[in-house]
């Protein structure tokens, strides 16, 4: 059973590797823009992609580059997000796609923007839903672009480095282990739940707080 997990786990490892790393960067920078993109984030799973692409880098410097790939197609997005917000902000709230993400959450962002400021802006990138809704608002707040990227900037590198990191060290790790430990697909399958677990745990976590905070 053990080694049966392992084999699975070195061909899956395997079939990403085996992909072109520009093909699979490229892929990962625009699953991430459209992610962070007014809207779309709530449908496109872009943090599943930058682990499945991580599980792939061969070297530190494809390491590096997919990083500087996936942090330059999240600033994309939410810049894509930011000037929607600008130019048609009002249009897209009122619209059918605005109004199938409720008012309530409109408000609950414009409520988190005026509390918190240039936090809001940061900490949304580790928020659901807020991560796509905060950057239009902030588009349609009269906040100013290079402001926004002041703080949106740091947010999307310390995204980016904790997945990327994270998931490319766990398939090293199972790499250079798989030959001589037969648990060791359990290990990597282990740390990749962790991080995910984590991930969401901590968004819940923050979005609680916050939201208390917003109706204190």
């Amino acid at each position: 059973m053990l080694m049966r997990v392992n084999e699975a786990l070195t061909w899956l490892l395997d079939v990403v590797q085996s992909v072109d790393p520009v093909l699979r960067t490229l892929l990962a920078g625009l699953a991430i823009m459209l992610e962070t993109s007014v809207l779309i984030g709530l449908i496109v799973p872009g943090d599943t992609v930058v682990i499945v692409a991580a599980t792939g880098v061969s070297s530190t410097l494809e390491g590096f580059v997919l990083g500087a790939v996936v942090v330059v197609g999240a600033l994309l997005g939410e810049s894509i997000g930011f000037a929607l917000g600008r130019w048609l902000g009002p249009h897209i709230r009122t619209s059918w796609v605005g109004r199938l993400i409720g008012e309530q959450n409109w408000q609950r962002s414009e409520r988190y923007l005026r509390r918190r400021g240039g936090l809001a802006i940061f900490l949304s990138r580790f928020l659901p839903v807020l991560h796509s809704l905060v950057p239009l608002t902030v588009g349609m707040s009269g906040y100013s672009y290079r402001r926004f990227l002041m703080w949106t900037l740091p947010a999307c590198v310390l995204w980016t480095s904790l997945y990327v990191s994270i998931a490319a060290g766990a398939a090293r790790s199972y790499r250079e282990a798989a030959d001589s430990a037969h648990y060791a697909g359990y290990v990597f399958v282990g740390v990749i739940l962790l991080l995910v677990v984590g991930v969401f745990t901590a968004k819940k976590i923050i979005a609680r707080v916050e939201r208390r905070h917003m109706h204190d």
